[in-house]
């Protein structure tokens, strides 16, 4: 008990966004593992998992900033990712074993002129190896079991496709910008497809999550090596400071209200609040409000009255 006891004292209280910049070949949580053991969170959880293969932004919530997460989770994200022709694998990456080949190899002619298909509202196939649900269990697990997997079309957003680059007959660098529920694996298989190919993704990397993007991304060894410098006990204060986002900027893209010291308390409460001024809105679905520059709870407006759903401790 007295041992707990201690392992819980020293959990400190961090409250923030670390956007990571996951190194290739291991898992979301493996790389969660990591900070956990660095920094000692009291509550930590990640907002969007990328395979083991992908690099890039893997937004880490700590603290008030977990209750945030839907908002990241909810937002745009843009993915840069090579396609090889040729080949179709089961996992549609390099995971996975070739199920079919190709001899065609399109030209950068003959790729732009199709990704207009691919963009907007487009129904898509997952892969037979991902996450979703089938009858209570994963595909990916029915998969390796050696189960047909016959997984439903659903609706996808692509916002924007663009071809990067052709390194050369057999690849081709692509960019997509997507909404929740996207998966480029399934994308590159469709677009070889429609090319009268075949072709996986042979690399993948996240660019940006919601609000988070590439230059907001910390390197994980380098976040290491900052910690290892720390003698034992010393609080972790600079690291906080250093790499550490302010819970707000999670709510970038929603519209922030700026309320009184006496509303914040009220708020604070659970309370609901009439707005006062101008520019306070009538109506909103979802926003936050602040005062002092800290958020106080997000929400909704109806009929100038601002209801909390979810309050801050800050």
């Amino acid at each position: 008990m007295s041992r707990q006891r201690q392992k819980k004292k020293h959990r400190n209280t961090i409250n923030g966004w670390l956007v990571l910049d996951k190194p290739y070949g291991i898992t979301s949580n493996d790389a969660l593992g990591k900070l956990k053991r660095i920094l000692h969170p009291q509550k930590v959880g990640h907002a969007g998992t990328l395979d083991p293969r992908a690099t890039g932004c893997l937004p880490i919530a700590f603290g008030e900033a977990t209750k945030t997460v839907p908002f990241v989770m909810d937002g745009r994200k843009v993915y840069r990712f090579e396609v090889t022709w040729g080949a179709e694998t089961n996992t549609d990456d390099t995971e996975g074993e070739v199920v079919a080949t190709s001899e065609i190899r399109p030209s950068a002619e003959d790729i732009e002129a199709v990704l207009g298909e691919f963009t907007g509202t487009v129904m898509q196939v997952p892969p037979a190896f991902s996450a979703i649900k089938v009858d209570g269990a994963r595909a990916y697990d029915l998969a390796r079991d050696g189960e047909a997997v016959e997984l439903e079309a659903r609706p996808i957003e692509v916002h924007r496709l663009s071809l990067a680059e052709c390194p050369d007959e057999n690849r081709a660098v692509l960019e997509a910008e997507c909404g929740k529920g996207t998966y480029v694996r399934a994308l590159a298989r469709d677009i070889a497809r429609r090319l009268d190919t075949r072709g996986h993704v042979t690399e993948l990397r996240r660019l940006l999550v919601g609000p988070f993007r590439e230059n907001d991304m910390v390197d994980l060894e380098e976040l290491v090596e900052a910690a290892s410098e720390l003698d034992e006990g010393e609080p972790i204060d600079g690291l906080v400071e250093e790499f550490i986002l302010p819970v707000r900027d999670a709510m970038d893209e929603i519209e922030e209200i700026i309320v009184s010291d006496e509303d914040a308390g009220k708020i604070r409460r659970g309370m609901a609040v009439l707005l006062r001024g101008r520019s306070a809105p009538l109506n909103c679905e979802v926003c936050f409000v602040s005062h002092a520059g800290i958020p106080v709870a997000f929400g909704a407006v109806e009929k100038g009255r601002f209801q909390p759903s979810r309050v801050f401790n800050l």
